[in-house]
């Protein structure tokens, strides 16, 4: 073997070592939003009701944002920077 060949190899096995470190911290940066977003971990474990809304109120709501996915939200017009604008006068 001539010595670019084993440089190379050398390279690709040394690069290989550091994978570990990598995989011992994957998901970690996740794990810790979650955490911080989450306001009480244990609210699951409490069976009393919350204050708040109404089963009928929730159910109306639910139902009305659900509908804002039937049909495409109305186009805008949309002013592009250095482009030309339509419709406009003198």
């Amino acid at each position: 073997m001539d010595k670019l060949t084993v440089a190379l190899i050398a390279a690709l096995l040394a690069a290989c070592s550091t994978t570990p470190n990598y995989d011992a911290k994957f998901g970690d940066a996740v794990r810790e939003a979650r955490l911080k977003m989450t306001l009480n971990p244990d609210a699951g474990k409490n069976a009393e009701a919350t204050d708040g809304m109404d089963g009928k109120s929730a159910k109306e709501a639910v139902t009305r944002y659900q509908g804002t996915f039937k049909a495409p939200p109305p186009v805008t017009n949309v002013i592009n920077i250095g482009g030309t604008i339509s419709g406009g006068g003198k």
